[in-house]
């Protein structure tokens, strides 16, 4: 039986910005040839320290930044061949989901606002229509409907990345990239989110590409664990092999780094 093809498949991809100091200066590479494969319904974690590359790689990914070579393939098409009106149902379908949830919701709109904003864009629905399926998405991920006027302002930082989710589900995507997303948020509430997102994706197919700089974390998350170095994964695997036969040396240091070294587990039931 043939296997079926991956949702994301990833060829040599580079990524070079102009060097500071004037047209002498060196270009910077962010990324130096990055080969990925993502199944569908799979979950992997990009792991790697500050300048990396791990997050070029994911606003690449969305077509947020122009890679300088290389190909990306999405569900069997070359998303880099596409422009204008053509890239926007690839943009429905890959949704990036950042850190700073209280800078990227837009401060000034309401709860159900900003989850009905994109279908408001695409000219989905009318108003009552897209405000139902706001307070829908809003109790699939845990928010009560009756915070439909709150302002992210007056959310926590938990309930901001809730939010935050249930935005980027209102265009029902395939492909949810995390950056940072845990990040700034305490143990039990990082347990929460993670348990939303396996209930999430176990109802809606969805795979996920998360972006750490946390490999425990990661190893307590995802299936598999790639290591970025310098623009470069120098090593990718399950995460138990990973944890437990580390091959690079980076990947060792990063371990070493860690005071104890958890069992990788699934997060609690919510």
């Amino acid at each position: 039986m043939e296997a079926e093809p991956p949702l994301v498949r990833v060829s040599g991809l580079t990524k070079r910005y102009p060097g500071r100091g004037g047209r002498r200066a060196p270009a910077v590479e962010a990324l130096a040839g990055i080969d990925l494969t993502l199944t569908r319904g799979s979950d992997l974690a990009l792991v790697g320290q500050s300048g990396s590359g791990k997050s070029t790689l994911a606003r690449c990914l969305a077509r947020l930044e122009e890679p300088t070579s290389g190909q990306i393939w999405f569900d069997g098409t070359d998303l880099l061949s596409l422009r204008g009106r053509r890239l926007l149902p690839f943009r429905e379908r890959i949704q990036l989901i950042l850190q700073d949830s209280a800078t990227a919701l837009d401060p000034r709109l309401r709860a159900a606002e900003i989850v009905s904003e994109p279908l408001e864009v695409l000219g989905r629905g009318d108003r009552r229509e897209r405000r139902r399926r706001a307070l829908e998405l809003m109790e699939t991920v845990g928010l009560p409907a009756a915070w439909a006027e709150r302002r992210p302002l007056e959310l926590s930082g938990g309930q901001r990345q809730r939010l935050a989710i249930a935005r980027a589900l209102a265009v029902k995507p395939q492909l949810l990239i995390l950056d940072e997303a845990f990040a700034g948020l305490d143990a039990s509430i990082q347990a929460q989110i993670a348990s939303l997102l396996r209930d999430l994706q176990g109802r809606h197919g969805l795979t996920y590409l998360y972006v750490s700089h946390d490999l425990v974390l990661m190893g307590l998350l995802a299936d598999e664990v790639a290591i970025m170095f310098e623009g470069r994964i120098v090593e990718q695997g399950a995460v138990a092999r990973i944890f437990t036969d580390p091959r690079h040396p980076h990947t060792r240091a990063l371990l070493a780094a860690v005071p104890s070294r958890p069992t990788p587990a699934a997060p609690p039931p919510p």
